[in-house]
């Protein structure tokens, strides 16, 4: 026996199938009124990789530019010198601080086990 009936009949098999599955399925998608997502979809959005609804995402985002903002004041606050090319903490700003605040009689303002 030749492999092209054989090749042909698996054709005919297998199209068969798949006309029955997508029957199949079209059937099942409107008796149980369910919606399949198209694969684009499913895909990962780069601003939103867990997938949260829009409420959700928006809080996160909010939240985000808050503490974002925070950490700018934060780090602006913290005297920074450039030696050998690198930044460095300004220790000797730091002591002036620590003097400033201590004659001030506010030293729990500031911690003395920091830099």
């Amino acid at each position: 026996m030749s492999w092209v009936p054989l090749l042909g009949f698996s054709f005919l098999v297998f199209f068969l199938l798949v006309f029955l599955f997508s029957k199949f399925l079209g059937y099942m998608k409107k008796e149980q009124n369910l919606v399949i997502e198209s694969f684009k979809d499913s895909l990962i959005d780069k601003d939103n990789p867990v997938g949260l609804n829009r409420e959700e995402l928006e809080k996160l985002k909010q939240q985000q530019q808050e503490a974002q903002r925070h950490l700018n004041d934060v780090i602006s606050r913290i005297p920074v010198i450039q030696k050998d090319g690198r930044f460095q903490i300004d220790e000797e700003t730091i002591r002036q601080r620590r003097a400033a605040a201590q004659s001030e009689g506010r030293s729990g303002a500031i911690n003395n086990d920091t830099v």
